[in-house]
Parts: C-alpha cells; sequence; structure tokens
C-alpha cells in the first residue's frame, strides 16, 4: 500500500499555489492602488464568520434533533449548507465594511483587496493546510509507518484515519490539480461577491445588493453539494465555473455603475 509519487508532486504544487496565490492577490492590488489593511481584514472575517461562527452553529444544528433529517436528505442539506455560508460570511463582510473599514470606503479598490484576502485565507486553510497534512501522511504510509497514523487512537477517530490513509493511496493524482481550478473559482466568487457587498454598505439605497449576495453565495454552494453526487469532478468544476463567469459580469455591471472614478 503506498502513494503515487506524483500525487505528492501534485499535492505540494497546489498547496504551494494556494499560498501564494493570496500574496500575489495582495501585490497585484497594492499596485491598483488599493490599501492592504482590507486583506487582513478579510482573512480575520473568514476566519470569524466561517470557521468558527458558523462551525458553532452547524454543531448545535447537525448534532440537535432535526441534524439527521438535514443530512439525510441532500436537498435539504445543500439548501442548508449554501445558507448559513452565506448567511454568515455576507453578514461578516457586511460588517466589516460598516465597521473596522468604514473610513477606506472612499477607494472601491479595496473591496477587491477585501475579497483577495477572505477567498486567499479560505484557501490556504482548506487546500494548502489541507493538503500540507496529507503530505505528512503519504510519507508515512510510503515509509510503510501507516500504523503511527491510528496509534492511540481508536472508534470513530481510528476509522476516519483509516479513511484518509485508503482515499490518499486510491486517488488518482491527477484530482489534486483540480484543486486549483476550484480555488480560482473560489476566490473569483469571493472577490465578486466583496464587490457586491462594498456598494450595500457603502451607497445609500443599495442594501438589497447585500441580500443578493447571501442568495448568490448559497446558491453557488448548494449547487455544489447538489452536482458532486451526479457529476464527475471536473464537470462540478466546470459547472461552477460557468456560474462564477455569469457572476463575474454581473458584478462587473455593478461596479461599472456605482464605482468611483
Amino acid at each position: 500500500m503506498s502513494v503515487p509519487p506524483l500525487s505528492l508532486v501534485f499535492m505540494a504544487l497546489a498547496a504551494l499555489v494556494c499560498f501564494a496565490a493570496p500574496v500575489a492577490l495582495l501585490l497585484w492590488y497594492r499596485r491598483k492602488g488599493a490599501q492592504v489593511l482590507p486583506f487582513f481584514v478579510g482573512c480575520a472575517t473568514f476566519v470569524v464568520f466561517a470557521l468558527l461562527l458558523e462551525s458553532q452553529v452547524h454543531r448545535l444544528v447537525l448534532n440537535g434533533p432535526l441534524g439527521q433529517t438535514i443530512r439525510g436528505n441532500t436537498l435539504l442539506f445543500a439548501l442548508y449548507g449554501g445558507l448559513m455560508a452565506g448567511v454568515f460570511e455576507e453578514t461578516g463582510r457586511f460588517l466589516s465594511f460598516r465597521t473596522v473599514l468604514k473610513k477606506r470606503l472612499d477607494n472601491d479598490e479595496n473591496a477587491l483587496m477585501y475579497g483577495a484576502g477572505h477567498g486567499g485565507i479560505e484557501a490556504i486553510v482548506l487546500v494548502g493546510l489541507a493538503y500540507i497534512s496529507n503530505i505528512a501522511m503519504a510519507v508515512l504510509i510510503n515509509a510503510g509507518q501507516a500504523e503511527q497514523l491510528t496509534g492511540g487512537l481508536a472508534g470513530a477517530a481510528a476509522d476516519q484515519v483509516r479513511a484518509a490513509v485508503d482515499t490518499l493511496v486510491a486517488t488518482a493524482p491527477w484530482t489534486y490539480l483540480l484543486a486549483l481550478v476550484e480555488r480560482a473559482v473560489a476566490i473569483t466568487s469571493h472577490i465578486c461577491l466583496s464587490v457586491l457587498v462594498w456598494f450595500a454598505a457603502k451607497k445609500p439605497g443599495k442594501g438589497w445588493l447585500f441580500p443578493l449576495a447571501v442568495l448568490l453565495h448559497a446558491a453557488l454552494d448548494a449547487a455544489t453539494v447538489l452536482l458532486a453526487p451526479t457529476l464527475p469532478i471536473p464537470a462540478v468544476e466546470g459547472c461552477l465555473a460557468v456560474l462564477v463567469l455569469l457572476l463575474v459580469l454581473l458584478t462587473r455591471q455593478v461596479w461599472r455603475r456605482y464605482a468611483e472614478a
């Protein structure tokens, strides 16, 4: 039992890109005139509202009386997960714009910088750090020391580690490169949604852009859950890329209408 060497190469490449891309976007938008602070506010907002607050709600709901019903129905689970992500992350954006970044709303480039931070830290956490962990696990597996991964573990915890080992061994190497496509789509969507919420927070009478962003975010996440069981992974990513392209076109129109020259 071993993990293909090419899998390690592709995981390392994907992890490297996921760390480098946010830095590249930070430098790019800084050259375009954005300030640096919104990038780090975006990072912090994702951590607080998605990783901390949203995850706590998931624990309460999915482990509560309705949890089994939600998890047992794909459509219900997709709608629930999408709506929670939309509500928490877009609310986080809106509150950040109206508080920490309130005095920086005069520079619309900051909306793009914020989105780069929000989407960039997500890429680092969900793919970059996860793939580094996978690489460390794969090295142990290929060294014949897979048993060390379950040492001291029992029950469900040990089963989860064994499942992770089996997945690493069985997954085709090229699959890991799809993470680059998936993250590119995700970061683009975060930048677009940040623009919509930015103008909702900045422009009087444009508050409707905030619930629109919530619904669009929910729709993208729900589509991912609904498409995953029925289509090959490349097809799923292709469908999401098309949806995000439509979001880009919408955001472009909003930017042209409301951005200050």
